[in-house]
């Protein structure tokens, strides 16, 4: 994924999700190519789950705990099914690669903040799932403004 390229991104929405409604039930499903760097996001009322055997995807949803919201996203480290040399390379990776992702994702649903432009300042988390306590994380993320403004900033130079 490395940079974050708008051209290389594909958004798919699913029934009854829009590009503009509803807030309740969102949920974001961000997968890429390795061999052509394109990214696709779907966005729907459930994760759309792949049969992927390195499991590389991106989860998130909008929660709302005691009045704030939050967009909280997942990525499968390893269940056990990795040992904890690769489980070490797969949580550096995605850590490398996590700003390039939510750059996709804030970008891949700007319409959405147009109807709920509050979301822009939400907190961003992501739960990095492990066995192993050392990869095993949840993580501060920035809000989507700051991904957002980087994205938007870099288009209109060009």
């Amino acid at each position: 994924m490395d940079r974050f390229d708008p051209a290389k991104l594909a958004v798919t929405y699913i029934a009854p999700i829009t590009p503009f409604r509803p807030f309740e039930g969102r949920k974001y499903t961000l997968t890429h190519s390795d061999s052509t760097g394109q990214l696709f996001l779907t966005i729907g009322p459930k994760y759309l789950y792949t049969n992927s055997q390195y499991k590389d995807e991106v989860y998130a949803e909008w929660l709302q705990t005691m009045g704030e919201f939050t967009l909280c996203g997942k990525v499968h480290v390893t269940k056990g099914d990795f040992d904890e040399q690769h489980s070490k390379v797969r949580f550096m990776i995605f850590r490398k690669e996590m700003e390039t992702a939510l750059k996709a994702l804030v970008f891949g649903d700007q319409a959405f903040y147009s109807c709920f432009p509050w979301l822009l300042d939400a907190p961003i988390y992501i739960k990095f799932e492990s066995v192993y306590p050392e990869f095993n994380k949840m993580i501060y993320y920035g809000t989507p403004r700051q991904y957002m403004l980087g994205v938007t900033e870099k288009t209109h130079k060009k």
